[in-house]
């Protein structure tokens, strides 16, 4: 017993989990599962690893000579020879390659948040539609049990003599328009399913729970408008871009001074046979200091010319970003406004239009007349309550661009 009441708690559990889903709960999952973010991340973490690349010294060179003749000196001939030599760039250019390499990783990391919001709004823009069509769902349905009670009714009167088959016949046309119109719907469900278990990298056949309705959200007029062009990613990597290129520019420079190299040659020296002198068959260490004479110039200026022209080159990137965020706010602004003055229209006709059937039907009920107005009426309630849900729909979707654009993070 103890056994089935504890399966029981796991059962109601899990289906109080997936019913307590809601958007932000699925920005979670996709934010942990999805493929596409997760190679953004991989992309900041690979540019990571670029740093201590270029911030290292170059390899010390060791080499070894054997003579073959041996060299006499005067404290006996020269077996062999080993040499160490270490490069160092001039000062500050270490430095400098470091500084550029993590501008540019972190350039990386807001490529990455940026990817994580256009993300959440292509999960809300396949959300949305899910909404939709469960709602366009739900009045088909009602329109249909509504009609059949119009067809009972209908049959009833011609049977009485109070109302001719014609009116049976329209409302059976529009009995079976309206199940074929449910039946499509119903398959319409399945590619928008795959894509939003798609973008959250899971299985197809996955249940997504959407809520039963939408709350039109009364936002104060510009919108976070003055936070567009504050904190956004798009920009922030922009900007990092062109520190990075000013650093890069700094070690080009750099990278045209000279190098100096410190080194130590080692001797290995027999001994005289011939006659014995002071320090007779000495090793000889010898300290090294060499100097590069960076004279071929061009390379080193390309780079520097190269950093120069890539910071102008972000810098119209910037401008370009800043024109396309404001004029995307105005644009999705707009959608809202519209959507959110076409929703409260339709919430007065579909409040008229139910009054104004209401009466025709009490009318019909009397007289067993009008009928096809009362179909006709019916029709139109049908067309405003879907033009409702579609119009919610995409004030939703516009709202969720709208975040996108302000860099709204949840």
């Amino acid at each position: 017993m103890k056994k089935i009441i504890t399966i029981l708690i796991i059962f109601i559990s899990g289906i109080s989990a997936v019913q307590s889903q809601t958007l932000e709960d699925y920005f979670r999952v996709a934010a942990e599962n999805n493929p596409g973010l997760q190679a953004k991340y991989k992309d900041f973490e690979a540019a990571l690893q670029k740093v201590p690349q270029v911030s290292s010294l170059p390899d010390p060179t060791f080499s070894f000579g054997y003579f073959i003749s041996p060299v006499e000196t005067r404290v006996g001939p020269q077996r062999a020879k080993f040499s160490l030599t270490q490069m160092f760039p001039w000062f500050g250019t270490l430095e400098s390659k470091s500084d550029a390499a993590s501008l540019m990783a972190e350039a990386k990391y807001q490529a990455f948040l940026d990817a994580r919001n256009m993300l959440y709004f292509n999960i809300a823009a396949a959300y949305y539609p899910l909404y939709e069509l469960n709602r366009m769902k739900e009045i088909e349905q009602e329109n249909i049990d509504i009609l059949q009670s119009y067809k009972t009714i209908a049959n009833s009167k011609f049977k009485n003599g109070a109302s001719p088959m014609t009116d049976v016949l329209r409302v059976d046309i529009m009995l079976k328009d309206a199940q074929t119109s449910l039946s499509i719907m119903n398959k319409k469900e399945k590619p928008l399913l795959v894509t939003f278990n798609n973008l959250l990298n899971r299985d197809e056949n996955e249940t997504v729970v959407v809520q039963d309705s939408l709350t039109l959200e009364l936002l104060p007029e510009n919108f976070r408008k003055d936070s567009l062009l504050v904190n956004n990613p798009m920009l922030e990597a922009l900007d990092l871009k062109k520190e990075a290129s000013k650093a890069s520019e700094i070690a080009a420079q750099k990278e045209g001074l000279p190098k100096i190299g410190l080194g130590l040659d080692y001797a290995i020296v027999g001994k005289r046979t011939d006659m014995d002198v002071a320090d007779n068959g000495k090793n000889i260490l010898m300290p090294m200091v060499s100097v590069s004479i960076p004279i071929f110039r061009k390379k080193y200026n390309a780079a520097e010319k190269e950093a120069q022209i890539m910071q102008e080159s972000y810098e119209f990137q910037k401008e370009e970003t800043i024109n396309s965020l404001t004029s995307g706010y105005e644009s999705v602004w707009f959608q809202i406004q519209q959507q959110k003055e076409l929703i409260e229209l339709y919430d007065e006709q579909i409040l008229e239009t139910n009054q104004t059937l209401n009466l025709l039907f009490s009318a019909y009920g009397n007289s067993g007349k009008d009928f096809e107005e009362v179909l006709r009426m019916q029709q139109q309630l049908l067309k405003y309550e879907k033009m409702k849900a579609m119009a919610e729909t995409q004030y939703q979707t516009a709202l969720a661009k709208l975040n996108y654009i302000t860099a709204k993070t949840y």
